[in-house]
């Protein structure tokens, strides 16, 4: 496969998934790392005569290492959204507790100054 069938088929790749839900970093990064490693390949291939199998390899390397990154910053958006949950959780229940703290004070007033009487 030439240089141009590779670009071919990256821009029908982009073009259907253009179209899809909203991507996750990993295939973000799997595309960016497939462009940039045809790019490099492609560079690196003409230099000995094969610039589409050089694209074709840089290609399929660029996927592997952009996806891997991709999918690396997608599980610590999760990570951090699990946090940010149990961070929030955990507000309502500290707030929940000074609510019930300061209803046993009044109770306590209120205890104190019945047993005067």
């Amino acid at each position: 496969m030439n240089f141009r069938g590779v670009l071919l088929v990256g821009a029908a790749v982009v073009l259907c998934v253009g179209c899809s839900q909203p991507l996750s970093k990993a295939v973000k990064g799997g595309a960016l790392g497939t462009a940039a490693g045809a790019g490099a390949g492609a560079i690196v291939g003409s230099q000995v005569g094969e610039a589409g199998i050089g694209a074709a390899v840089g290609a399929g390397i660029g996927l592997l290492a952009g996806a891997a990154i991709g999918n690396s910053l997608d599980a610590q958006d999760v990570e951090r959204v699990r946090l940010e949950e149990q961070q929030r959780r955990q507000q309502i229940e500290l707030e929940r507790q000074r609510r019930e703290i300061e209803e046993m004070r009044r109770q306590q007033r209120y205890d104190d100054l019945y047993r005067r009487y």
